[in-house]
This record gives C-alpha cells, sequence and structure tokens, in this order.
C-alpha cells in the first residue's frame, strides 16, 4: 500500500489495494524459487484430484491447503525482504528471523503433504 493512502478511504483506495496486492503476488512468482516450486506442485496436484474425480470435500480440503501454502511462502518472502531493509550485514538474530519464517513454511509443508497422501491414497486405492 502507498504511504500516500494510509488514512484515506474509498473505491479508488479499494482498487489500488488490490493493484499492490496483484504487484506482491507477482513479484513473489517471478523472483522466489520456492514459489515458483509450490505452483508447479500445486497444478500437478490439482490435474491429479481432477483425474482421480475428488469429491466436493476433499477439493475444499485441498484447495485451502493449497491456499495456506501460497500464502505462508508469500509472507516468509516478506519477512525476508523486511530484514534485509533492517540490516544489509550479517547479523545473528537477522538469520533467526528468516530461519523461523523459513520453518514456519516447512511445517506448513510437511504438514500439507501428509493431508495430501490422506487424500489421495484412497481414491488412488479405488482406481487399483
Amino acid at each position: 500500500m502507498d504511504l500516500r493512502d494510509r488514512n484515506k478511504k474509498g473505491f479508488k483506495r479499494l482498487l489500488r489495494s488490490f493493484m499492490y496486492a496483484t504487484q506482491g503476488f507477482c513479484y513473489v512468482i517471478k523472483h522466489e524459487q520456492n514459489m515458483q516450486v509450490h505452483l508447479v506442485v500445486a497444478t500437478i496436484v490439482l490435474v491429479a484430484a481432477y483425474l482421480v474425480q475428488f469429491p466436493l470435500i476433499h477439493w475444499l480440503i485441498l484447495l485451502l491447503v493449497i491456499a495456506g501454502m501460497f500464502a505462508l511462502e508469500i509472507m516468509n518472502t516478506a519477512i525476508e525482504r523486511t530484514v534485509d531493509l533492517v540490516t544489509a550485514e550479517f547479523h545473528p538474530l537477522a538469520k533467526r528471523a528468516k530461519d523461523i519464517a523459513a520453518a514456519a513454511v516447512f511445517v506448513y509443508c510437511l504438514f500439507a503433504v501428509i493431508i495430501g497422501f490422506i487424500l489421495f491414497i484412497p481414491a488412488l486405492m479405488r482406481l487399483l
């Protein structure tokens, strides 16, 4: 959000906020390798879910997990950029902040994989 918009209200500000969010999303997709990996894996998983004809509740769970992964990766990038802004030289606390943010993504990713197995194994067993 542009600092000039901080205390303003209205439809134009709302539209600008969506524009800024889109710019941030495009930045992460273009510049963050991990987000690119998440996008590829999400695409593969969504195609696989379509092919095994997931029921609606499985689609909802899958979409929530994917959206959570994207959101967490975006927050991790925001934290990393903020830390980089605060200090240019190595600092143990800066490293710790980045490592902890990355750990949050890692933990969520592990649970996303577990949830994926729980959703896909019965569907794959039916096909065999």
